[in-house]
């Protein structure tokens, strides 16, 4: 740990386990880290990054929260919620971060590898998941290694990512708040919370995750298979089975976590295709299946 935070100190990345799936960490202050993240991912400089912070108020440095943004904070930090906020003038952000625009995506974080990493180093660090860019996002050191290749930093091993989605990231719009990207905080746990209306249609790529191909393996996918098709890995699901199952007993947060290490085996396996059993559901499967929408594209 210590010398990940002296590497990050010195403009330098670091991989790095999180609740959700791996990140890849730098200064969110230092342009010449964040610069490093794009090109180990080979990720476009429209897509902004997630910042990460220890607490509240370390948030409240980067960006404005108003009385809502502070209610979400109060139920689901530490945890797998990001916000996208007003960045504040004062910031110190890199520029790169937000690719340029008005707002900051910021969370903080529950797992005690990023945590740490945060406290040793003494800065906000922007981390978007350890992988080359639309590629399957990593939920193991292995996916970082295998994924980034020669261009694999350092990697904080601290096990399988429990979540295993990415954070849900949601963000203050004209009559209440809409979800950008679906994840473990589902929509009916914000709705307790805050009022929910729908994302506005267009306006570009706001938060990291909305890009239509996302999440992909090498090889096609087909989704809502009941068997597989010549020459396909069959990903199950419940009483689909497979050469691999997302969870043989239908369990949703099974699947989640599950999900980006089966589709790993899957790309792996040397089959021509890959097809996924269907994920029926409005909770966390609803995070599933936009993910694996995006894995298709």
């Amino acid at each position: 740990m210590a010398r990940a935070a002296e590497a990050i100190r010195a403009g330098g990345i670091v991989a790095v386990a999180t609740e959700t799936v791996y990140g890849l960490a730098a200064d969110a202050r230092s342009a010449a880290g964040v610069a490093r993240v794009y090109a180990a991912k080979g990720r476009p400089d429209f897509n902004p990054l997630i910042v990460h912070v220890a607490d509240l108020g370390a948030a409240e440095r980067l960006a404005v929260l108003d009385e809502d943004a502070r209610a979400l904070a109060a139920a689901f930090w530490p945890g797998p919620l990001t916000m996208v906020l007003p960045l504040r003038a004062d910031a110190g952000i890199a520029p790169a971060v937000t690719a340029g625009l008005a707002t900051v995506a910021v969370r903080v974080p529950a797992h005690r590898a990023m945590r740490a990493l945060i406290d040793a180093a003494g800065c906000p660090l922007a981390a978007p998941s350890a992988n080359r860019s639309n590629g399957v996002s990593p939920t193991t050191a292995a996916h970082v290694a295998a994924s980034l290749g020669a261009a694999a930093p350092p990697i904080l091993d601290d096990g399988p990512c429990a979540a295993g989605l990415e954070s849900t990231i949601a963000a203050p719009v004209a009559g209440g708040w809409a979800i950008l990207r679906p994840g473990p905080v589902t929509a009916a746990m914000l709705a307790d919370v805050v009022p929910l209306v729908p994302a506005p249609a267009g306006g570009g790529v706001t938060a990291p995750g909305q890009l239509a191909r996302h999440y992909s393996p090498d090889r096609p996918v087909r989704l809502d298979a009941t068997a597989a098709g010549p020459g396909e890995w069959m990903i199950g699901y419940g009483p689909v089975p497979g050469d691999d199952t997302l969870s043989a007993a239908g369990d949703p947060w099974e699947a989640a976590a599950r999900l980006f290490a089966c589709l790993h085996r899957a790309d792996a396996s040397g089959r021509a295709g890959i097809a996924v059993a269907p994920v029926p559901g409005d909770g966390v499967e609803a995070a599933i299946r936009d993910r694996l929408r995006r894995a298709a594209g």
